[in-house]
C-alpha cells in the first residue's frame, strides 16, 4: 500500500505527497494532461516539440540545467499521446530548488525565435533519424492512421511530419503554451523523506501565485467501431519482412484493462509464450514475435508484431497468428499458465514501484486517471482475473472486422 496526501491549489493545481524516509533523495514528477492527442491535425508534433523547449529557459531562470546540477538532481522529460512528464530527483535538503524552477517553467518560457529555431532543428532532426532514415522507422507513421480514422491517436507523438514543427511560428508556439501548461492542467507528485506540510508550504509559496489559465477545449472525438479488416502494403529498403497487426482494445480505464494486457503476456513475454514457442521455436516461421498493448488512456491498440524467417509469406504467417488468436478464443487456458503470467506480472510491478520516481509517475499518472489511489487496486484486480475473463475479451478484441494490418515488404533488390 502506498500512503499519500492530497491537496488543490487555489489556482487548480493538484499536489500529492508521498512520504517515505526510507528514500535517501526526494522524487519531483510534474504530470501536464497534454499530448500528441491534444494537437491542431494540422499542427502535429508540438506537445513533443515542447518537451525540448522547456529545457531552453524561462522567465526568470535562463538555464534550467545549470541550477539542477548545482543542487546535486538529475532531471529528464517524456511525452505521449496523453501526457507530458517532467521529472528530477535531488537530495531533500535541495527540493526547494525543484519547486523555484519548475514553477517558473510554469509560469512562462523565454520565448525567442532563436530559442524555437534551436528546438525546432532538433526535432526535425529527430524526426529524421528515428522515423524516416531508420529501417522500419515508420512503422507507426503507417499503422496509426491505418487503425485510427477520427480519434488523433492516428499520429504518433513525434507528429505527422517534420514540416508541421518546420512550419510552427512563435505565435503558434505562445498559444500552445499558455492554452495547456497551467497549474489547473498539471499535477504535482513529491516522493520521498518529505512532509506533507513542507511540501503544501513550498507549493503554495511557488506555485500558488501562477493564475489559473482558460485551457484548450479541444473536444477529442471518440474512434468508432472498426466494421472490416483494413490492410497496407508497403515495400521498404529493409532486410526481412515484417508484419503488424492492430486490434482495437479498450481505454486505460476500463475495467477490461487488465485483461487485455494478460493476455498480452499469455501470447508474448518470455521464450515460454505462446507465440515464440509455436511460431517461432517450433514452425520457425519467425525469427522473433511480439504482442503488447499500447496502454494509451483512450481506447488504445493490441498489437501483434513479428519478422518473417525467408521462405515464409505473408499469407503463411498471417494464417499462424490467427491460428494462434483463435485458440485464446475458443480453448481455456489453464490456471497455471494464467497464474505464471499473474505473478510474472505483480513481481514486475511492485519491483518497479521500488524508486521513488516511479511512485511518483504512477500517482500522477493514476491521479488523471480519475484518482491516485487506484495504484493501490491494480495488483488486485490482475489476481481477480479468471480464465473465463481471458476468452471473452480475447473474444472481443480478436475478430477480423476490428483489425489493421501493416505488410511491411523487404526490397532486395540490388542487395
Amino acid at each position: 500500500m502506498i500512503s499519500f496526501e492530497k491537496f488543490t491549489l487555489d489556482n487548480g493545481l493538484k499536489v500529492i505527497v508521498h512520504s517515505d524516509k526510507s528514500m535517501p533523495i526526494v522524487a519531483f514528477n510534474i504530470l501536464y494532461n497534454v499530448g500528441s492527442k491534444h494537437e491542431d491535425p494540422k499542427r502535429t508534433g508540438f506537445a513533443h516539440l515542447f518537451e525540448h523547449l522547456m529545457f531552453g529557459g524561462s522567465v526568470n531562470v535562463p538555464n534550467y540545467d545549470d541550477p539542477v546540477e548545482q543542487a546535486g538532481g538529475e532531471n529528464n522529460a517524456f511525452t505521449s499521446n496523453d501526457i507530458t512528464n517532467y521529472y528530477l530527483t535531488l537530495p531533500k535538503e535541495n527540493l526547494e530548488t525543484a519547486f523555484w524552477i519548475e514553477s517558473d517553467r510554469m509560469l512562462g518560457l523565454a520565448f525567442s525565435q532563436k530559442s524555437l529555431d534551436v528546438q525546432k532543428n532538433v526535432v526535425i532532426e529527430e524526426f529524421n533519424q528515428s522515423y524516416l532514415n531508420q529501417p522500419y522507422g515508420d512503422v507507426w507513421l503507417l499503422l496509426r492512421p491505418l487503425a485510427y480514422k477520427v480519434h488523433p491517436y492516428q499520429w504518433p507523438t513525434i507528429g505527422k511530419t517534420p514540416e508541421h514543427i518546420a512550419n510552427a511560428k512563435l505565435s503558434e508556439v505562445k498559444e500552445f503554451f499558455y492554452g495547456h501548461y497551467a497549474p489547473n492542467n498539471a499535477i504535482l507528485c513529491v516522493a520521498g523523506d518529505v512532509s506533507a506540510d513542507e511540501v503544501l508550504q513550498m507549493a503554495q509559496k511557488w506555485f500558488g501565485p501562477i493564475p489559473y489559465r482558460e485551457l484548450f477545449g479541444k473536444i477529442i472525438k471518440k474512434e468508432p467501431l472498426q466494421t472490416e479488416k483494413r490492410t497496407l502494403e508497403v515495400t521498404r529498403r529493409v532486410p526481412y519482412n515484417s508484419i503488424y497487426k492492430a486490434y482495437h482494445m479498450c481505454s486505460r480505464s476500463h475495467n477490461d484493462f487488465s485483461t487485455v494486457d494478460l493476455t498480452s503476456d499469455i501470447l508474448s513475454n518470455g521464450k515460454s509464450s505462446r507465440l515464440f514457442q509455436s511460431l517461432v521455436k517450433q514452425k520457425g516461421i519467425f525469427s522473433n514475435i511480439d504482442a503488447f498493448i499500447t496502454g494509451d488512456n483512450d481506447e488504445g491498440l493490441f498489437v501483434i508484431t513479428g519478422r518473417l524467417n525467408d521462405n515464409y509469406t505473408f499469407l503463411q504467417a498471417e494464417e499462424a497468428i490467427d491460428a494462434e488468436v483463435e485458440m485464446i478464443k475458443t480453448e481455456p487456458i489453464s490456471d497455471y499458465e494464467l497464474n505464471k503470467v499473474k505473478n510474472k506480472f505483480e513481481s514486475n510491478f511492485t519491483f518497479g514501484l521500488t524508486s521513488a520516481n516511479e511512485k511518483a509517475l504512477n500517482l500522477c499518472q493514476y491521479e488523471l486517471l480519475g484518482d491516485a489511489n487506484l495504484l493501490n487496486t491494480v495488483v488486485d484486480s490482475y489476481r481477480m482475473i479468471t480464465n473465463t475473463d481471458i476468452q471473452r475479451v480475447a473474444k472481443k478484441i480478436f475478430a477480423t472486422t476490428n483489425c489493421s494490418t501493416l505488410y511491411y515488404k523487404a526490397d532486395n533488390t540490388n542487395q
